[in-house]
């Protein structure tokens, strides 16, 4: 059995750590098993199939969890006032321009970057 040395930082020891299982392959190696088993479990009728409300009830602990830091939600919460107020601004620029017939280069910058910059819901504007 081949075996190799790790160092366990909590106790500052050295341990040994055997060089096979799941847990010592590496990530592609563990994703191509799992979707293995998880295309069987499926085919074999016995995969888990998440419910409305098992789906809900996780999402709403996953968030639960999120917004206990408040570093992070208020990071969240400045970035996307930061990205509104963008959007806002090229959008004037964008429309003030076409009202006074500005530089059309300017223009046809302008309408690119406003395509590329979210809608005020979060989502990319469809292309053209």
């Amino acid at each position: 059995m081949a075996e190799h040395t790790d160092r366990d930082v909590t106790q500052n020891t050295l341990r040994r750590t055997p060089s096979r299982g799941f847990a010592s392959m590496d990530r592609e190696r563990q994703r191509e098993i799992a979707s293995k088993g998880g295309r069987a479990a499926h085919a074999k009728g016995t995969a888990h199939e998440w419910t409305a409300e098992e789906a809900r009830a996780a999402g709403r602990k996953g968030g639960e969890a999120v917004s206990k830091d408040r570093e992070h939600m208020a990071a969240i919460g400045r970035d996307g006032g930061g990205a509104r107020s963008a959007n806002a601004r090229s959008r004037r620029q964008v429309s003030d321009m076409a009202d006074g017939g500005g530089d059309e280069r300017v223009l046809d910058d302008m309408n690119r970057v406003t395509r590329s910059v979210p809608d005020d819901d979060g989502r990319a504007p469809a292309r053209p």
